[in-house]
C-alpha cells in the first residue's frame, strides 16, 4: 500500500501524522511511504530523517493525495483539502465529524473510508485520543493561567497565589483523561481545585489518587452552576466518544462569573461544553463574553508539536500497520477496536453518534462488508 503524509495546513498546526520510526516500520512491511517535504519541520523532524527511514519525499500535498491509498494526518481536513480526496481512499486522522457537517458530507459524497483516531476504542478507553488529551489537559492550565493575566483581560491573578494572598479557584468539568491531567497541573501550580463528573466510581478513583488535594463533586446542573460561578478558571473537559459535547455550562452560568475570570474549553473541537464558546485559533485565541475571557483553540496540542507528535505516533502505529497490511475491511474484521474508528465507508456513516449528530442514516459495518 502507498501511505502518504501531507503537511498540516490548519493555523499554527505544527504536528505531523507520521514520524520516521513509523515510516521505517511501514517500509519494513513492504509499504511505500510518501512524505511532503517539510512536513515534520514544525515537530523538529528533518527531511533527511525521513529519507534515512526509507520514506520518499514529494514536493506537494496534491501529489500525496493523488498517489496515496491511505492518507495519514493529525487534524481533520479543511476546505482546501476536500477536493483532493478520492473514492475508497483511506483517511486516518482526527475527524470530529459530530461537529463537522461539511466534512462529513464530503467524505460521504467522495466515498472516503474515514477512520477517526478519536473513536477507536478498547474497552472503555480511547487509546488514540489519550495522548492528545493528556497534552491538552496539561496545556489547559498553562493557557488558563495566561488568560488570567491582566493583559489578556483576566483578573491579574496567579494560580497558586503567594504567601498571604488567596489561591485561584479552578473548576474542572469532566474527570476523564483531560480533566485528570488538568487537575494534576492545577494542583502542582498551587490552585484550589474542584473537579466534577457524573461517574461516582471515577470520582472515587480521583479522590484516591489525589489524596484529598482536590474537591470532587457529583456533576448535577446545580453543582455545575455553583462551581462555575465561584471559579476564577473553568476547564471544560467533557467527552462523549464521537458525539457532540453536551452544553453543560450555560450562558446564565457564565454571566454569574466575576469579571476577569477565564474559561478554557478543551471540548471545543467536539462542539464545546460551554454555551458561550466558539472555535478560535492560535493566531487569535481568546474573546470575551460578559467580562469572562474565553479560550477556544481547537488544536491546542499543535503548540507543543514535538511532544504531541511523538506521543500520538506511538499510539497510531499499530493501527496504521493493520490498515496498511489488511485494508479497511480486513483490518476492521480483525480488530474490534479499530472497527469502532471507521466513521464513513462507501458513502455511508458507520458510527452511530456521528450519524445522529449529522442527522443522516446509520449503517452497520456488517451490512457493508
Amino acid at each position: 500500500m502507498i501511505v502518504g503524509c501531507p503537511k498540516e495546513i490548519k493555523v499554527k498546526e505544527h504536528r505531523v501524522g507520521i514520524v520516521p520510526g513509523s515510516a521505517k516500520a511501514l517500509n519494513a512491511s513492504g509499504h511505500q511511504v510518501l512524505i511532503e517535504r517539510g512536513a515534520g519541520k514544525g515537530a523538529g523532524i528533518s527531511d533527511e530523517e525521513y529519507l534515512e527511514a526509507g520514506a520518499i519525499l514529494v514536493d506537494t500535498a496534491a501529489e500525496i493525495w493523488n498517489r496515496a491509498d491511505m492518507v495519514v494526518k493529525v487534524k481533520e481536513p479543511t476546505e482546501p483539502e476536500f477536493v483532493r480526496m478520492r473514492e475508497r481512499q483511506i483517511l486516518f486522522t482526527f475527524l470530529h465529524l459530530a461537529a463537522e457537517p461539511s466534512l462529513t458530507k464530503v467524505l460521504l459524497d467522495r466515498k472516503v473510508s474515514g477512520v477517526a483516531y478519536e473513536t477507536i476504542q478498547v474497552g472503555n478507553t480511547l487509546p488514540l485520543l489519550k495522548p492528545s488529551s493528556e497534552v491538552a489537559g496539561r496545556m489547559s492550565i498553562q493557557v488558563g493561567a495566561w488568560c488570567l493575566e491582566k493583559q489578556q483581560g483576566g483578573k491579574g491573578m496567579l494560580l497558586g497565589g503567594v504567601t498571604g494572598v488567596p489561591r485561584a479557584k479552578v473548576s474542572i468539568i469532566g474527570g476523564g483523561v483531560v480533566g485528570t491531567n488538568a487537575a494534576k497541573m492545577a494542583v502542582g501550580a498551587g490552585a484550589e481545585v474542584t473537579l466534577l463528573d457524573s461517574n461516582l466510581e471515577r470520582l472515587e478513583y480521583l479522590d484516591d489518587i489525589f489524596s484529598g488535594r482536590i474537591q470532587t463533586l457529583y456533576s448535577t446542573p446545580h453543582n455545575v452552576e455553583c462551581s462555575v460561578a465561584e471559579a476564577d478558571l473553568v476547564i471544560g473537559a467533557v467527552l462523549i466518544a464521537g458525539a457532540r459535547a453536551p452544553k453543560l455550562v450555560k450562558r446564565e452560568h457564565v454571566a454569574r462569573m466575576s469579571e476577569g475570570s477565564a474559561i478554557v474549553d478543551v471540548a471545543v473541537d467536539q462542539g464545546g461544553c460551554v454555551e458561550t464558546m466558539r472555535p478560535t485559533t492560535h493566531d487569535d485565541p481568546i474573546f470575551t463574553v460578559d467580562g469572562v475571557v474565553h479560550y477556544g483553540v481547537t488544536n491546542m496540542p499543535g503548540a507543543v508539536a514535538r511532544t504531541s507528535t511523538f506521543a500520538l505516533a506511538h499510539a497510531t502505529l499499530p493501527y496504521m500497520r493493520l490498515l496498511a497490511d489488511m485494508g479497511v475491511e480486513g483490518a476492521c474484521r480483525a480488530n474490534t477496536a479499530l472497527s469502532h474508528g471507521l466513521n464513513t465507508f462507501q458513502g455511508y456513516v458507520t458510527y452511530q453518534a456521528v450519524a445522529n449528530a449529522n442527522q443522516v442514516p446509520y449503517v452497520e459495518q456488517k451490512k457493508l462488508f
